[in-house]
This record gives structure tokens, C-alpha cells and sequence, in this order.
């Protein structure tokens, strides 16, 4: 019998319950804030769907009612965690030249169909393009020194082409050096350039959430660098500043100006605009790999750097650090 092969896309991406008494906060008051570049690598808690392609004129995915974002989880009668694992299930289970799959959407369990192609070359298709991790860099925001709790970026990690938030299996943040600037300019945004160390690593990741990601640091912890926590109400119009890393490992304290604030977002509560001309001169303005920069205002830490306004790249918003440390401690 003629042994049938199977081509399988995919991409990989480089990039991005505490019980407590009632009036306790379940945070600590004082907290070490970040700055430092971080390594990000997240593994998906299954194989997320990126992408669709033709085979023979026909949407294999989108005839099985597919959709972007979603995670096959099993084929036929196999789990799968990696991308692999689902190679190997479906050749296995090619024969009939369809495969059933499972999968998840929405936090619902789903299943169907995918009809397989034959070509000319004896290669099976599926009409799928597929990841199981994401690459990146970002910025530490915080460090809790009393529960080693860390939040960073201050927003989630999310597909580019699904927009689907990641659901995380497993993940770590490693330390990082920056080894390049690509300098923002209206309408396109920069980016940072580093060097991750996948083998010095500095805690996990446990959650992927809309304010940022969070685990526990396992770094040194120097604890007498911890500030005070700022209250929403604490936060006022004029000077702050950010703390980021533009060189190697080295962090760097810049001035903005915040003018305007909306307790009432979800996640961009600060608008603030760069002041500091140093920065504006390496940067751009706001880059990619900024993002959980922590802003720090009159001795306080207030939030961290979130988005950058595309079309004015000196301007930028940030999240209040309460619902970072509110949802680390979730």
C-alpha cells in the first residue's frame, strides 16, 4: 500500500481565588516596580486555528464550520497539545480522507468533520493554518515582594489574525536585552529588538488576561526598591514618569505628562503624551515591547504603558496598577 503523506501549515508567531478579610487588600501596599525587558513565551492550551487556505478552489476549515480562534483539542479518539501531536493524529486517521475534531470556542467544547485532500503528489491538505505558542518581548511592571506575584504588559497576549486572546497551558518570561530600537513614527509604530535567554528564566505564566499577564517571579527579589501603591484617586494630571529598558539590561527612568484621565476604561485609564526628548529621539514616541512599563507619579507607581496612539506615536494610554495587582491576585 502507498504510504500517504501529510502537509500540514502553520505559523509561529514571534512576538507578545485568594480568600482574605473584608477591607484587607489581598495586594501588598508597597511593591517593586519593573522596567525590565522580559522574554515571553506562552504554549496555547491547544492548537489555535490562524488562518485559512484553498484546496482545489474550496475553504476546507470554513466548510467544516471552522472559525479563527478556535483550539482543536482532539482528533478522532487522540488529544492533542502541539502542533506534532496534531500532525501525527491526522495522518493516522487519514485513511477515509476526513478527520473528526474537537475543539473549543468561546470556553464551549465543539466538534466536527474536516475533509481531507489527496494531491497529485500524494500529500493529504487540510486547508489549516495553525500555531501552538507565541514568542515575544514586554516589559515587567511590578513585583509583589511579600506573595512573589508578577504582573506585566498590561494587556493580553492575543492572536494577530484572530484577535483571540491565547488560553495558556503553560509559559515562562525569560530575561531579555534589547539589542535594537525601531523608531515609531505616525500612522506605523516601532519596536524594540532583543535577544531572549530561554534558559534563564525568570517565573511562570499562569494567566493571560485583558490587564496583563501574571505568575510567580522567581528572580531575585530586591525588596527594598518597593513604593507605594497609588489608589485611582491618587493619580492626577501633569509630570509622571516611565521606566523602561531602550540598551541591553539597563533600566531607564523618562518623563511624561498625563492629560486626561478615565477611571470608567477597562484598560486605558491614562492617556499621557512623552515629554522626555531623550526618549523621543531614540524611540519615536511609544513603541511595541514598551508595553507594561510601569508609571510612576509623586513616589507612587500609578499604572503601566499599554497602547500606543498610531497616528500621534508620542502619545500612549496606560492602565491603572490596582487592576493589574487586582487581577494577579485572582
Amino acid at each position: 500500500m502507498q504510504k500517504r503523506k501529510l502537509h500540514f501549515s502553520f505559523l509561529l508567531l514571534l512576538l507578545l481565588l485568594f480568600l482574605f478579610p473584608l477591607q484587607t487588600l489581598a495586594y501588598s501596599s508597597e511593591i517593586i516596580p519593573g522596567g525590565e525587558n522580559i522574554g515571553i513565551q506562552l504554549k496555547s492550551n491547544g492548537v489555535m486555528i490562524v488562518g485559512f487556505y484553498k484546496v482545489d478552489n474550496v475553504y476546507l476549515g470554513s466548510e467544516a464550520g471552522l472559525e479563527l480562534g478556535d483550539r482543536i483539542i482532539r482528533v478522532d479518539d487522540t488529544e492533542v497539545t502541539s502542533i506534532s501531536e496534531l500532525v501525527e493524529a491526522i495522518d493516522q486517521g487519514s485513511l477515509d480522507s476526513k478527520v473528526h475534531l474537537t475543539f473549543i470556542r468561546d470556553g464551549k467544547t465543539m466538534e466536527t468533520d474536516l475533509s481531507l485532500i489527496l494531491d497529485q503528489n500524494q500529500v493529504y491538505k487540510t486547508g489549516l493554518f495553525v500555531k501552538d505558542q507565541i514568542n515575544g518581548i514586554g516589559t515587567l511592571t511590578y513585583i509583589d515582594p511579600n506573595s512573589f506575584i508578577y504582573g506585566a504588559l498590561g494587556h493580553e497576549i492575543a492572536d494577530q489574525n484572530s484577535s483571540v486572546r491565547i488560553e495558556v497551558k503553560e509559559g515562562k518570561i525569560v530575561k531579555s536585552e534589547v539589542t535594537g530600537i525601531e523608531k515609531s513614527e505616525n500612522g506605523s509604530p516601532g519596536e524594540k529588538r532583543a535577544t531572549n535567554y530561554q534558559d534563564q528564566i525568570l517565573g511562570n505564566i499562569k494567566e493571560n488576561t485583558s490587564a496583563g499577564i501574571f505568575g510567580t517571579y522567581g528572580g531575585d527579589i530586591p525588596k527594598e526598591d518597593a513604593i507605594p501603591v497609588a489608589n485611582p484617586d491618587d493619580v492626577k494630571l501633569g509630570d509622571a514618569t516611565i521606566r523602561t529598558v531602550l540598551e541591553g539590561e539597563t533600566v531607564e527612568e523618562f518623563t511624561i505628562r498625563i492629560t486626561h484621565i478615565d477611571p470608567n476604561s477597562e484598560t486605558k485609564n491614562i492617556l499621557f503624551e512623552i515629554t522626555d526628548q531623550e526618549l523621543l529621539d531614540k524611540t519615536g514616541g511609544v513603541i511595541q515591547g514598551m508595553s507594561g512599563s510601569p508609571i510612576l507619579q509623586d513616589g507612587k507607581i500609578i499604572g503601566a504603558v499599554t497602547h500606543v496612539i498610531v497616528n500621534s506615536a508620542n502619545k500612549g494610554y496606560g492602565i491603572f496598577i490596582t487592576t493589574m495587582l487586582e487581577e494577579g491576585e485572582n
